[in-house]
């Protein structure tokens, strides 16, 4: 008898806990050999006062299997609940969400007949750190954070897994044409990497064109990588035009830990009614078999699955007249991808795995270092009335384009510039702009200043009465400035 694998359950909230019992019963009925620890997550521990939505026990057997099979949870509307995804794939360092997306025309509808394609989404960083502040009464802001090791993870992970399935071309998304630094340093990490893997194609596109193109064309991608929140986007968007969102499975993979899912949410007006479709999560299943070597298993679900699909055999969120055979419920589409167990598809790709196609992939990233040189401080006030120039007159005496007697910048810093959600308004700003009362002002020096001297100049700017929201230090990386200019700056 084969040694059993133990993995983590969680059965979730709405239609959670009937699609995860639709699949443990396919599971049971292959022959799967697991070992299967329940634990319960979301809305019943949110709702208990644990505001992350998982009790300390249920990390115990998580770090101890590090296999987590999770239905869909519902979060608590309302502020201090955070999201039990992130947390999890952050805590567990899952830094790779993979989402396949295949159309299985003409069993189910869509205008992409030959569509196969592999998203593969960063899932550490970028505005998913959710790292985020109120400035002012009228500003929000959310700091989005991309970094080379978790460029390079990311990137690195999807050439690895393009090679280890046969796949044969690599994409980047990314939109640094706007944003030169965040985006620009993964496009820039992604054509480092890139030539690590000659027998695999590359090539990079601007996200809203690419998007596009997966929308019209998305037989012309093949394994398409990105940052966090793109990927969350596009991932979705895939799904539902290969056919719909709630057949789409999702692979999160750490170095030590990995979580399977279904991609679409709790859906908990179709909860306890015998409607809601487990194939996503099933599919996430099968992923699963395949992480943990039991590819035999993985085949048997995964072409009994196939078989249901093109046997017209389907849940009311994929039926359709004329092209469905059967409407069946949960419990009943369960049935039937059991029934047929052992079979495969006659005129869908039958699928194959083998042992060693979930190994998990070797992702050494080296440290890196630059010589770091301090020549300023962003600082970020709240001024109501929204007059650039009356802020610059309180930062000091305004004289044409610059400024004389400025007591606030002292300690070789000067006031270089104001500005406005990113638009330069002072000096030399223009009246149509529009502003909030959210204003950045720049200080900047021409050599390399010590921590001291910035904190004086707040120390400054705070006892003439001015509010400060937030401070960023400007530094130089390797004589580079590690900043951005204001937009007209």
């Amino acid at each position: 008898m084969p040694t059993k694998t133990p993995i983590t359950v969680a059965h979730g909230d709405g239609i959670g806990p009937e699609i995860m019992s639709a699949t443990l019963r396919i599971l049971e009925a292959s022959g799967a050999a697991l070992e299967i620890e329940t634990i319960e997550i979301g809305e019943k521990v949110y709702l208990r006062g644990n505001s992350a939505g998982i009790d300390p026990s249920s990390w115990d057997s998580l770090l101890r299997t590090k296999v987590f099979l999770k239905a869909p949870i519902t979060t608590p509307q309302g502020g201090g609940f955070k999201s039990l995804n992130v947390t999890t794939r952050k805590t567990l360092g899952l830094y790779a969400n993979v989402r396949p997306c295949v159309s299985y025309y003409p069993f189910i509808e869509t205008k992409h007949h030959d569509m196969d394609v592999v998203i593969v989404r960063e899932n550490e960083e970028d505005l998913y750190a959710g790292i985020e502040y109120q400035l002012s009464p009228e500003a929000m802001s959310c700091i989005k954070l991309i970094s080379r090791p978790g460029s390079e993870k990311i990137v690195r992970y999807a050439f690895e897994y393009a090679r280890l399935h046969k796949r044969k071309k690599v994409t980047c998304f990314s939109k640094d044409n706007i944003m030169k630094m965040t985006d620009g340093l993964f496009h820039k990490v992604f054509d480092e990497i890139a030539p690590l893997y000659p027998d695999i194609q590359n090539e990079h596109w601007i996200v809203d064109i690419g998007a596009a193109k997966l929308a019209d064309t998305p037989e012309a991608f093949d394994v398409i990588v990105m940052p966090n929140l793109y990927g969350d986007i596009l991932s979705d968007v895939a799904a539902q035009i290969a056919g719909s969102v709630g057949l789409a499975g999702s692979a999160n993979i750490g170095g030590k830990c990995a979580m399977f899912e279904a991609i679409h949410g709790s859906a908990p007006r179709r909860a306890g009614q015998n409607l809601a479709n487990p194939s996503g999560l099933l599919l996430g299943a099968v992923l699963m078999l395949v992480h943990i070597n039991h590819p035999e298993a993985a085949e048997r679900v995964h072409n009994a699955w196939l078989r249901t699909i093109e046997d017209g055999v389907h849940t009311y969120d994929i039926y359709t007249e004329g092209v469905s055979v059967e409407k069946v419920g949960t419990r009943e589409f369960a049935a039937a991808v059991i029934a047929r167990l052992g079979q495969k598809p006659n005129r869908l790709k039958v699928v194959s795995y083998a042992k060693g196609d979930g190994k998990a992939l070797e992702n050494p990233v080296a440290a890196s270092s630059a010589q770091m040189e301090l020549k300023g401080v962003d600082v970020f006030v709240y001024w109501p009335s929204r007059n650039p120039n009356a802020l610059a007159e309180a930062m000091g005496k305004l004289v044409g384009a610059g400024l004389a007697g400025n007591d606030l910048a002292g300690d070789g810093l000067e006031l270089q510039m104001i500005d406005n959600r990113g638009v330069k308004v002072w000096p030399a700003g223009r009246a149509e702009t529009f502003c909030i009362d959210s204003f950045r002002c720049r200080f900047m020096a021409e050599r390399q200043i010590g921590m001291d001297r910035i904190l004086a100049l707040l120390g400054r700017v705070s006892a003439a009465g001015i509010e400060i929201a937030a401070t960023q230090s400007l530094r130089n990386f390797d004589g580079q400035p590690g900043f951005t200019l204001a937009q007209g700056q």
